[in-house]
């Protein structure tokens, strides 16, 4: 593991910091300002999600497209450019212009910057320069990510009891323009010869050519393991977006759902060192199938019991499957398709993540607005992950 660390320590601080920064255009951050935002726009909370999902869904689009340019851009470019974009997103809820229309482009702002482009970064970068360490490198820099998930609620929490919550976000702008964007070119100072490496050792075969978006779309295993791959971004948002509607069905409390995720955060990191180093010692094709095992678990906690503790279980096996999922999914991208290409997969993968993100809040709600309640919202959860994980098994050697 030490040798691991010392491999390239600079890259990996970079694949730390800008999973931790993608944190500010998540739901889990977005959502803690739900109500603050609603009175300050006059929106009711089915306004606001539509406004929320359109601005996902727009990001999702445009992703597909922009995404793959870190692929023949310049790394420290690329990343200075959205790490922009984001600061300028939070930067803008900052702004007291009461403007629905200025809110669907703040919206658009933060998922497209924070939650698609920063996270899509750090996941290819982990990828495309940690050959066999792969998988360590993968869950090091999405440890940053939890490692926000974690300590961040806490932090606006605390703020909001000084400050206003726009100057939270003035906050969270700065924090980017001061901290990150510097200490982001000292990480990549050698990116060039770091880049000069990576091309020099793939082989350049038939195999290994870059392959255009139709060609990967048209290929058989995009269709096996996108289900799969998108699966817990679609259930985990919706979840997370009616969180209080969950814990009020369920009989839980908000002071319950703000210790329960420490727990949360604590066991995605147990994941994190759980999944990299079985996706460096095993085929991810062949293991990638159990990545949504603690998920499907959580969810059945969900159906069959509503005690406190329950709670407690369900979010600790919530962050479980975080944490072991997302090495396994940035894994499997680069084991099925070339290197050369990784930047136009993932930028699929994550326009089609994304996109699920912005349609479960509203299946969800809508399901909500029906009648029914968190029962059928888990069963429909459950059946999507027995699907997924089913049509992986069956297609495994494909």
């Amino acid at each position: 593991m030490r040798d691991f660390f010392i491999l390239d320590p600079k890259l990996l601080f970079y694949g730390f910091t800008i999973m931790f920064f993608a944190n500010f255009g998540q739901t889990f951050f977005i959502s803690l300002f739900n109500i603050e935002i609603r009175n300050f726009f006059n929106l009711t909370a089915g306004e606001f999600g539509l406004i929320y999902a359109l601005g996902t869904l727009t990001s999702s689009l445009i992703l597909v497209g922009f995404a793959k340019l870190i692929d023949h851009m310049d790394l420290r470019i690329y990343s200075f450019m959205i790490s922009l974009g984001l600061a300028i997103a939070c930067l803008s809820m900052y702004v007291e212009y009461e403007s629905i229309i200025f809110l669907y482009f703040i919206i658009f702002g933060l998922r497209f910057f924070g939650q698609g482009s920063m996270s899509h970064a750090g996941v290819t970068t982990m990828s495309r320069y940690f050959d066999v360490n792969r998988g360590k490198a993968l869950s090091f820099a999405s440890f940053g990510g939890q490692v926000g998930v974690m300590f961040l609620p806490i932090i606006v929490i605390k703020l909001l009891d000084f400050m206003d919550w726009r100057h939270v976000w003035l906050v969270a702008s700065l924090t980017i323009l001061v901290f990150f964007i510097p200490l982001l070119f000292l990480s990549l100072r050698k990116q060039s010869s770091r880049h000069a490496r990576f091309k020099d050792s793939i082989v350049q075969t038939t195999s290994s050519k870059k392959l255009t978006t139709r060609e990967i779309v048209v290929h058989k295993n995009f269709y096996i393991y996108m289900p799969l791959s998108i699966a817990a971004p679609f259930i985990g948002t919706g979840l997370m977006f009616h969180q209080i509607f969950i814990i009020t069905e369920k009989g839980w409390t908000v002071d319950m759902l703000a210790n329960g995720y420490i727990l949360l955060g604590i066991f995605s990191i147990i994941g994190l060192f759980i999944g990299g180093p079985i996706i460096d010692k095993f085929n991810t094709k062949k293991t990638v199938i159990f990545s949504l095992f603690p998920l499907s678990l959580a969810i059945l906690v969900l159906i069959f019991f509503d005690s406190y503790l329950s709670m407690f279980i369900y979010l600790s096996l919530f962050g479980l499957n975080m944490g072991i999922g997302a090495p396994f999914i940035g894994s499997l991208w680069a084991e099925l398709y070339n290197l050369e290409s990784l930047g136009s997969v993932k930028a699929l993968l994550s326009a089609c993540s994304v996109f699920a993100s912005a349609l479960s809040p509203l299946a969800f709600g809508y399901v909500i607005d029906l009648g029914f309640g968190i029962l059928t919202i888990a069963t429909i959860s459950f059946i999507i992950i027995f699907i997924s994980t089913l049509l992986s098994i069956i297609y495994k050697n494909s």
